[in-house]
């Protein structure tokens, strides 16, 4: 008998949440539709995050902004969950809203779109008050907390701390966020923009026990993966840079077209056949 689509989803969650258990690191890439997402698993990642930047870019809309929807998001999501068997984590903004209880919503959402996983930031959208104040952050993490224990499944939530991308450099102030998030339930613990060794040890020891993920960043693209594991971290995304790559061969080729009117770009393409290999 075939298993269920609920029981699927519970072993998924089962295997994500011991991908946090287990000892060393991994990566969890971040495709931004079904295709991508095939061909990830097609290499042998073990997870994959949806990355709400390369949604947007696809959708010719920018990010952080609260340009993309709720809707939008979720559909995304549901698209790359049946792309692959692979547990699926889904990078949900803000939880689409300021109140608290939208942020319960958009968890249980999450859930029922076959996500095993999904993270809540405190950046609001706008840039006259980029980062919600640490009382109603908190409060926001907790019901996000509580929305994923009642459901049936293990979800790992993660919580983003994000002062350090929206010109907030304040790397105590990060911290306490992330202590704060970790003492209300948190599974795994994420600020972007940590760009050095010493910030990103300073993140894992505060938090310790709970896993960190950390998101490839200039700052650290120099270190290879067994150095940043060496840092403690327990997941590596990469956010957007997939997505970013893919537009910069793309613009790149077009731009040569256009103010040369040659095509030497398309000599470093990947084949018509492997694409269709990797999507078999």
């Amino acid at each position: 008998m075939a298993a269920s689509s609920v029981d699927i989803q519970v072993t998924k969650g089962h295997i994500f949440r011991s991908l946090h258990q287990h000892s060393g690191i991994f990566v969890i890439p971040n495709p931004w539709d079904a295709g991508s997402a095939k061909m990830l698993a097609a290499l042998g990642f073990k997870a994959l995050a949806t990355t709400s930047a390369g949604l947007a870019f696809s959708l010719g809309k920018t990010d952080g902004e609260g340009a993309v929807s709720r809707e939008e998001a979720l559909d995304n999501a549901r698209a790359i969950v049946a792309a692959t068997s692979l547990p699926v984590s889904a990078d949900l903004e803000n939880g689409y809203g300021d109140d608290p209880d939208t942020c319960a919503k958009t968890i249980l959402l999450a859930a029922a779109a076959g996500l095993v996983g999904g993270s809540i930031e405190d950046a609001t959208g706008r840039a006259e008050e980029p980062i919600y104040p640490f009382e109603l952050a908190l409060e926001r993490v907790m019901v996000a907390v509580k929305a994923a224990r009642s459901l049936s499944f293990p979800f790992t939530l993660t919580a983003r701390a994000e002062n350090l991308i929206h010109g907030r450099p304040d790397l105590k102030d990060t911290i306490k966020r992330l202590e704060a998030f970790a003492d209300a339930g948190a599974d795994v613990l994420f600020a972007p923009g940590l760009n050095t060794p010493d910030e990103i040890e300073a993140v894992v020891k505060a938090v310790a026990p709970k896993p960190v993920n950390i998101v490839l960043s200039a700052g650290i693209a120099h270190l290879s993966l067994d150095q940043i594991a060496a840092l403690g971290v327990k997941r590596l995304s990469l956010g957007s840079a997939f997505a970013r790559a893919a537009y910069g061969a793309f613009l790149g080729g077009a731009e040569e077209i256009h103010n040369k009117g040659t095509f030497t770009f398309s000599t470093g393409a990947i084949s018509y056949g492997k694409i269709n290999e990797l999507l078999r």
